[in-house]
């Protein structure tokens, strides 16, 4: 087996820590070191005082609905692919059929997931 297709990985590995390890150590010799207040720890809001703390957690159904939003986008990316694949298929008789069938149980999966979402009640925002 020949090593020499592995040089430019392995120098292209090589170059990204020595870049990773510069940086940090560049930012600590070079950066500024001071001390740090109350007051400069506080988020500025026009010399008002803050109302509330800068850092507020989101809940977690925002979570929830940007997975489900994830998940249906994936599958939008998956159809359109087929789709095009499908077209082809249809020409030769008799593989259009597992093509099809394997892309009715994605569907059907999917389906489901959303039903048991919508029982769970991740889409209400009350």
């Amino acid at each position: 087996m020949e090593l020499k297709q592995y040089v430019p990985v392995l120098m292209l590995i090589i170059l990204a820590l020595v870049t990773v390890i510069g940086m940090l150590v560049g930012s600590v010799l070079l950066g500024k070191v001071g001390k740090r207040n109350k007051a400069k720890d506080t988020p500025y809001e026009c010399g008002i005082e803050p109302i509330t703390p800068g850092t507020s957690r989101y809940p977690v159904k925002f979570y929830q609905v940007a997975l489900i939003f994830i998940l249906f986008d994936v599958e939008v990316v998956f159809f359109y692919p087929w789709a095009v694949a499908y077209k082809e298929l249809l020409k030769n008789p008799g593989t259009h059929n597992l093509v099809f069938f394997s892309m009715a149980a994605f569907t059907l999966i999917l389906i489901v997931a959303y039903y048991y979402a919508v029982k769970k009640g991740v889409l209400n925002f009350k």
